[in-house]
Order: structure tokens, then C-alpha cells, then sequence
């Protein structure tokens, strides 16, 4: 249940998305009020964040196209430990982890959520590669 096979063929492990990208992290998430899917920005250089969100901006329609669900973008989040982050996410509410009626619901948007995301990112990616050398 860890793997699912994207659409060109490729095996991808749902617990480490490989991004490629150095403090660029995919990333699951699942709770008692609901199921997320996270791509974190997160380099420690505020410079290098801004210019990855700027390129990410520039993709916004296609990657808003290429997900069948809303995109939240927020540009400022920050973590207990003092680091900012930016993030771009696709969340399910109203779902519990804990409840095993929801399970199959929120595999089945993960997994949706994750295959849409792929097929953009597999594209994009070597952009995003470019700009954190």
C-alpha cells in the first residue's frame, strides 16, 4: 500500500516522494480532521525560498490545471523550531484517520492527488532542479 504506479510506468513510494530538489519536500499527511498533500518549500536561504516561489507562481495555472482539486498556496508558514516555509497544498476535511469508514476515502484522494501531482511535477521538475544549483 506504500507504492502506486504513476501513469508513465513509474513506481512511486508514498512515504518518500522523490523531489530531486534539495529542501524540497513532498509530503503526506493524514489526521483526525482530515488528509493533505504538502509540497514544502523549505530551504534555509529566505532568497532561494522566494525565487522557488516565484517560479512556482509562474506555474500556478498549469499546475492548478493539472490537479482536479482546489490548490492552497500559502507563501508564509512557520515551524516551531523558527524556520519559515512556503507550501502548496490539496486537503481533504471532514475525514479521520481514526475512522475506519474513511479510509478507503482519503487513500483513494491521496492517491488521485499524488498521481495528478506526479505527472505535473515529472514535467516541471527540472525547473525548479535549475534554480537550486
Amino acid at each position: 500500500m506504500h507504492k502506486v504506479r504513476s501513469t508513465n510506468g513509474r513506481r512511486m513510494n508514498w512515504l518518500n516522494y522523490p523531489s530531486d530538489v534539495k529542501n524540497i519536500y513532498i509530503r503526506l499527511q493524514v489526521d483526525a480532521t482530515g488528509a493533505r498533500l504538502c509540497m514544502d518549500i523549505q530551504p534555509k536561504d529566505a532568497g532561494i525560498r522566494e525565487i522557488i516561489w516565484e517560479q512556482m507562481g509562474e506555474l500556478k495555472k498549469v499546475l492548478d490545471n493539472a490537479m482536479n482539486y482546489e490548490t492552497i498556496w500559502i507563501e508564509n508558514m512557520h515551524l516551531e523550531d523558527g524556520r519559515d516555509f512556503s507550501r502548496i497544498l490539496w486537503e481533504l476535511n471532514n475525514v479521520s484517520f481514526y475512522n475506519e469508514n474513511d479510509r478507503p476515502i482519503i487513500f483513494e484522494f491521496l492517491k488521485n492527488r499524488l498521481l495528478e501531482f506526479d505527472e505535473f511535477y515529472q514535467e516541471f521538475k527540472e525547473i525548479l532542479i535549475s534554480l537550486n544549483d
